[in-house]
């Protein structure tokens, strides 16, 4: 005789909560959409215990001077795009992108440093060649953040920004500019549970709606401690599910930026043959970089190589079937 066996189910009591990128003309903005990450009540993907209303996203990057230090497979992919941050935006839009990063190097492309002008000037000449919501971070040097990204909070008033990064160290100027200025920002930590947890109480403490706060949780590539960092996101959500509100922000990763430093994607030369064709094996290391850490709970994440854009597209449409 036939037994039925019901599949045990997890009974979450928490919510990832959800958060809007973006502002149209009706809200004040210039954006031809919003986009909105969040929301689930379960683990990635399992459609059998909760519910999912948003797909993860993903972003591509862009630069504001030409990045040299970039691998050849990337600098041949993008071609003479890359020194036009306006035009590098269009083609990542058609291309296929949900939002655009553009990443503030400090440097411009003489050797001089960039000033707040220039950074706005950027940020505006990007916001007008595209119509996607737009992240904007740093060169990753707490003073120079702390001047660029004022100057683009201001510039870009109303436009529901993600600014970041926040640390521990700066996070007290880049939070009071995008309340000033209508933004959101993304609060960066070592990969810990505790530590990221941490920081969203300190920036929720400056009356930052939780509901416009992100969290890097610091990510490894394939080969370089994705194994930990899955881990700890996938603590960060379960924590979340289990109803630690200052745990229930979205989470992005910058997968892009992670796969392409390593060797096994930017050295061509001098390597084993086993390795394989260099452009194929770099743009299937950021892939699986960022298919894995969708998995594990990323709701946005991060490209550089325009064919990775369709393999985590397919990837994000399989999982995202039920």
């Amino acid at each position: 005789m036939p037994v039925t066996v019901e599949t045990p189910l997890e009974k979450w009591t928490g919510k990832v909560r959800e958060v809007t990128l973006g502002a149209t003309r009706d809200q004040k903005g210039t954006r031809s959409k919003t986009v909105t990450v969040g929301g689930e009540t379960t683990l990635p993907f399992l459609h059998f215990e909760g519910s999912i209303p948003h797909p993860p996203v993903i972003a591509i990057e862009i630069q504001d001077s030409y990045p040299s230090d970039w691998s050849p497979v990337l600098l041949n992919a993008w071609g003479d795009t890359l020194k036009d941050p306006a035009e590098w935006a269009k083609k990542a839009e058609a291309l296929g992108a949900d939002l655009i990063m553009l990443r503030l190097r400090g440097v411009n492309g003489d050797g001089s440093e960039t000033t707040g002008a220039q950074a706005a000037a950027v940020t505006k000449a990007v916001l007008q060649a595209t119509g996607l919501p737009l992240i904007v971070r740093g060169p990753g040097q707490a003073e120079k953040d702390n001047e660029l990204l004022v100057a683009v909070a201001e510039a870009a008033a109303g436009e529901r920004l993600a600014l970041g990064l926040c640390e521990d160290k700066n996070y007290r100027t880049i939070v009071a500019a995008a309340l000033a200025h209508g933004h959101l920002v993304i609060n960066s930590t070592p990969i810990d549970v505790n530590l990221a947890k941490q920081l969203n109480i300190l920036v929720s403490d400056m009356q930052m709606e939780p509901d416009r706060i992100l969290m890097d949780p610091t990510t490894g590539a394939l080969g370089y401690g994705l194994e930990y960092t899955y881990s700890v996101m996938e603590r960060l959500r379960i924590a979340a599910l289990t109803g630690d509100s200052m745990t229930q922000m979205p989470m992005i990763c910058f997968t892009g930026e992670e796969s392409w430093r390593q060797k096994e994607s930017k050295v061509g030369e001098g390597v084993p043959a086993a390795w394989g064709d260099w452009t194929r094996r770099g743009i299937l290391w950021e892939a699986v970089t960022a298919v894995a850490l969708l998995e594990a709970g990323a709701d946005i994440v991060t490209l550089r190589h325009p064919d990775s854009v369709p393999i985590v597209r397919k990837a994000i449409e399989q999982l995202m079937a039920h």
